[in-house]
């Protein structure tokens, strides 16, 4: 009778152990305890060898989900409590991992990114090789069990004609946002959480000429351009003495010093707008990406947050430079079947009416169908 071994991951954590004591590869020593357990049992050897590769080359049960490319994000409440989405849709994952696993496996994630959980700082965003989004949330900021978020990225949807293909929006709007991009406007991308806001924008900035530099600033790396001009800066957290730490606003002042052609954005989320809407406004063109309920309360969004930067700043600086700057706004929806689509396009008119800016239409979804609106002056 063919079996496997009750525990791969005991198995690869001996693997590790001899590997760490011993000066064999790595590859010998697996060898070596595959047919140390040959001699006591009847193995199934090359799905002992497949486990063992998620186990120490992967991130084990978990390799599976974040090699199907079907699949957009992975999230644990607890061990018993995994769930997958897949095309907006989430559904249990079928699989139970122990709270010792879990912890194991968010420390292999977090190896190669130099970054830390921990009492001193129980939240924790990173990267991994991939280019998967990690969050992770420990107790006692959680109750009980560790929190782990992984948001993947489809590699099929990179530039504006995949969204065409994905029904995100239509060909008419693609040429649309694709000719903003190559005029040098500054485009704006809103949405709620889940919108597909990162994937517009890194769409966009395949738009852009390869003759451009582009300089990115994000809280962690998620924007994936094929530019061959681009550097991409990341904020870092404190180390444990509290010192070391990059914000978002220090970033965007950086990216100024190196000779960018665009500067993007990630996220903004608080008084970094600021140093964006300044940069902007020396006429240097940008994009960037923030949470909205519409096109219209974007604007107002990213009125109010430059206001976070301090007493000093107010809206008789800050409505203007907005009005004068941003382009356009590209708002996206999560509709109740899980797809992802534009639901408007609005462009500043330039002015300030009644102390907002005033924009008008240039694509609103009417019927299910993404249309052209006739006031808008673009071709």
């Amino acid at each position: 009778m063919i079996q496997t071994p009750p525990s791969s991951s005991a198995l690869a954590k001996r693997i590790r152990e001899r590997f760490a004591s011993e000066s064999g590869e790595l590859a010998d020593i697996q060898a070596q305890e595959i047919s140390r357990l040959e001699g006591s049992l009847t193995l199934d050897v090359s799905h002992l060898e497949a486990e063992l590769g998620k186990e120490l080359q992967g991130f084990g049960v978990l390799q599976g989900f974040l090699d199907d490319p079907s699949i957009e994000e992975i999230w644990i409440n607890g061990p018993d409590s995994v769930f997958l989405a897949s095309a907006g849709v989430s559904r249990e994952a079928g699989i139970a991992l122990s709270g010792g696993e879990i912890r194991a496996l968010i420390e292999r994630m977090l190896r190669h990114t130099g970054r830390r959980v921990d009492m001193s700082q129980p939240f924790v965003d990173a990267s991994l090789p991939d280019g998967s989004r990690l969050h992770v949330v420990i107790p006692d900021i959680t109750r009980e069990h560790w929190s782990v978020n992984i948001r993947k990225f489809s590699a099929g949807l990179r530039e504006l004609g995949d969204l065409v293909s994905a029904q995100a929006l239509t060909l008419q709007a693609a040429h649309f946002l694709s000719g903003l991009v190559r005029e040098g406007k500054s485009i704006l991308v809103s949405g709620a959480t889940q919108a597909g806001k990162t994937t517009m924008l890194s769409a966009l900035l395949h738009a852009v000429d390869d003759s451009e530099r582009i300089i990115s600033v994000e809280e962690t790396f998620e924007l994936h351009l094929g530019s061959p001009d681009h550097v991409g800066l990341q904020c870092r957290g404190p180390n444990l003495e509290g010192t070391g730490e990059v914000t978002l606003r220090r970033l965007v002042k950086e990216a100024l010093r190196m000779r960018p052609d665009r500067i993007v954005v990630g996220e903004v989320r608080e008084a970094e707008a600021l140093d964006l809407l300044i940069a902007l406004n020396s006429g240097l063109p940008g994009m960037c990406s923030l949470h909205a309920k519409s096109a219209r309360h974007a604007l107002l969004k990213m009125c109010t947050l430059p206001l976070l930067a301090g007493r000093n700043i107010d809206h008789s600086f800050v409505v203007p430079t907005v009005a004068g700057t941003i382009d356009a706004v590209v708002h996206l929806e999560r509709g109740s079947d899980g797809v992802r689509r534009v639901s408007e396009i609005i462009h500043p008119t330039g002015a300030v009416v009644e102390g907002r800016v005033e924009a008008v239409t240039s694509f609103d979804r009417r019927g299910g169908v993404l249309a052209r609106v006739d006031d808008s002056p673009w071709v």
